[in-house]
């Protein structure tokens, strides 16, 4: 229980990877609120972990609107008191800022049926790099006070795109590279007031979000799935279990009390192969 009288928040805590988050900072001994947009999704994973007996609580929070953190904040200092760990999950890509092909293609390009990067709309590219950029930014804003002087803990969701972009997704990569740069501006800002900032890269995991990506509509690996596993080293996707052994390394102010400012992949070696 190394987390004991710890207050840990988790935004995005309604999602597959988040939500294992928050039960494994449970478990350990933090209470743990959970923020997500969809407060059904939140409230639901909230109500496992207290079934297990031990202390989780769901708020519906916008990580766009400040207002609605702050809000959320001032219940939960109301409450709960001072956030020591806060995990900025929330993100994710949409359709709406996924294009169709990976090449240029000449004859395509000027067509209205199909996305392209030419007719990319800018709302939709920039809804996709604020959820990841700006829902880390607002968040860290809100609740880095708390921790000022208290050993406080912040860790951000980077990705596999931020040392590589993939294709058909220029929104999601350019966002997460920019979440690994604010991770490490945020690390030296914070250095001097005792919070340790850090960021876990995972690869490539099945999520609600790109599970339509991953597999059609008959649940078959589609060609963008079999190209992931080509250049994955061990040959599969990870479970959200394997993110949390990283995560508790993170925010443990013991093992890792002189670790900050870095972004940790977990990827099955991913980021190491070269193709070749």
């Amino acid at each position: 229980m190394i987390l004991k009288n710890k207050l840990a928040v988790v935004t995005g805590a309604g999602g597959v990877l988040c939500s294992a988050f928050a039960k494994c900072l449970a478990e350990n001994g933090a209470t743990v609120i959970l923020l997500d947009i969809n407060l059904e999704s939140a409230e639901k994973v909230a109500s496992e972990i207290r079934a297990e007996g031990f202390n989780a609580y769901a708020f519906k929070c916008d990580v766009l609107d400040k207002a609605s953190i702050e809000a959320v904040h001032a219940e939960i200092s109301e409450k709960y008191g001072k956030c020591n760990i806060l995990i900025n999950g929330a993100g994710g890509n949409s359709p709406r800022a996924t294009i169709a092909h990976e090449y240029y293609e000449e004859n395509d390009e000027n067509r209205d049926d199909i996305k392209t990067f030419f007719n990319l709309d800018k709302n939709d590219f920039g809804f996709v790099f604020d959820l990841n950029l700006v829902g880390t930014l607002l968040p860290t804003q809100v609740f880095s006070p708390d921790m000022v002087d208290r050993d406080g803990v912040i860790i951000n969701i980077s990705s596999m795109n931020a040392f590589r972009p993939l294709t058909k997704i220029p929104a999601y990569s350019a966002a997460k590279s920019g979440v690994s740069n604010l991770t490490q501006w945020l690390a030296v800002h914070f250095a001097n007031a005792k919070i340790r900032v850090n960021a876990i890269a995972p690869g490539f995991f099945v999520t609600k979000q790109n599970e339509k990506l991953l597999f059609d509509e008959n649940g078959n690996p589609t060609p963008r799935t079999e190209k992931i596993l080509r250049a994955t080293p061990m040959g599969r996707f990870g479970e959200a279990d394997e993110l949390l052994g990283t995560l508790m390394y993170l925010v443990d102010n013991e093992k890792s009390s002189f670790v900050t400012g870095i972004v940790i992949p977990v990827d099955g070696g991913f980021s190491a192969y070269s193709g070749v």
